[in-house]
């Protein structure tokens, strides 16, 4: 029997005015996870984890901490921490103060607030930069601030809002093997909202992908790419080409042809074929499935991707090769990929837009 969740949250809805925030979610997060809320601008993402925090109260269904619901409690008694995109530091308070200001508002002993803001500070890295101010640090840096300021508190769960949107790219790569090594270091369930899926493929347990409201899967990172339950998830997550075609008992009737696999949809029912770049394999015009000519190459280091121009108006392919394999511009190809590598999703219509909803 599995263990029961840490969070459960139970058909949730949630409108601004005639607009659909949230759509009947429902998701469930164990204790010490780190999740992920992931989706495009609109999705209904930044709703649901001000709903979580306190700070929105759905219009029908639940959130469970613990076992208890949470609706009922305000915001400030929930044993619930936000961490802020913008990390809203004091400028005038050095960090160990920014960091026991918390703690010294619900009054605690001072050896004790000084222990535990000891104990956060060596933990984020930042024991030699106690006495300094906000404007001092870096943006990295001041991210270790907000957060050390978050788990100070020791909450049940932690909220992270967009957390390393304002860093550069490569301090917000080092910051995401930070955070995983933190939240495993402090033994807390993290739930964190990102729009970038490379952000929430490299830290998180598990994600839940949301689309106007809805939830579209929740699975590993590594089930999502390989296995997206729709032509949605497919699209969104990592880079694919995408073949339009009729589900089959079989699998799925394309332009090239019939492709044998197993999906989740209806015979007759529109479908597509997703196929990876680095499943897909490029040799001699006539060697493959499809045949066409190269439109554009990018350069990524040891490994390159190349776009392909279907003939037949069958569209563009993307594929990967080694670096030093680069064809040239104009250059014609056949292309094939591993079929069992491949997969048929159901083309599941996107619920109608209402209105732009933040997050």
């Amino acid at each position: 029997m599995s263990p029961a969740p840490l969070l459960s949250i139970r058909n949730l809805r949630h409108r601004y005015g005639e607009t659909t925030a949230l759509d009947d979610v429902s998701i469930d997060i164990g204790e010490n996870e780190f999740f992920a809320l992931l989706g495009p601008s609109g999705c209904g993402k930044t709703t649901l984890l001000r709903a979580i925090a306190g700070f929105e109260h759905p219009h029908e269904g639940e959130i469970f901490l613990d076992g208890r619901s949470l609706l009922d409690v305000p915001a400030n008694r929930r044993p619930i921490n936000l961490m802020f995109q913008s990390y809203a530091l004091f400028p005038h308070m050095s960090v160990e103060r920014n960091i026991a200001y918390g703690l010294e508002s619900e009054g605690l002993p001072r050896a004790e607030v000084r222990a535990r803001v000891e104990e956060v500070i060596e933990t984020v890295g930042l024991g030699s930069f106690a006495r300094r101010r906000p404007t001092a640090l870096s943006g990295g840096q001041r991210q270790r601030v907000a957060l050390a300021r978050a788990i100070v508190k020791r909450p049940r769960l932690l909220l992270l809002d967009e957390p390393l949107s304002a860093l550069d790219r490569q301090v917000r790569a080092e910051m995401q093997l930070e955070l995983k090594r933190l939240q495993h270091e402090v033994g807390l369930t993290f739930v964190v909202v990102t729009h970038d899926q490379e952000e929430a493929m490299s830290m998180a347990d598990r994600i839940a992908v949301l689309d106007h409201g809805r939830v579209r899967q929740v699975d590993a990172p590594s089930q999502l790419y390989a296995n997206p339950a729709d032509l949605f998830v497919a699209a969104f997550i990592g880079t694919s080409t995408r073949f339009a075609g009729t589900l089959t008992a079989t699998g799925i009737d394309t332009a090239f042809g019939a492709v044998p696999g197993d999906h989740s949809g209806a015979v007759g029912e529109p479908g597509a074929l997703v196929v990876r770049p680095e499943d897909v394999h490029l040799g001699p015009v006539g060697s493959g499935r499809v045949d066409g000519v190269v439109i554009d190459t990018t350069f990524h280091g040891g490994a390159s991707s190349v776009r392909l121009e279907l003939d037949g108006g069958l569209g563009v392919l993307t594929g990967t090769v080694h670096a030093d394999r680069l064809p040239a511009r104009g250059e014609r190809l056949g292309a094939d990929w591993s079929a069992e590598r491949a997969r048929i999703v159901a083309v599941e219509p996107a619920p109608t837009a209402q209105g732009a909803v933040s997050g």
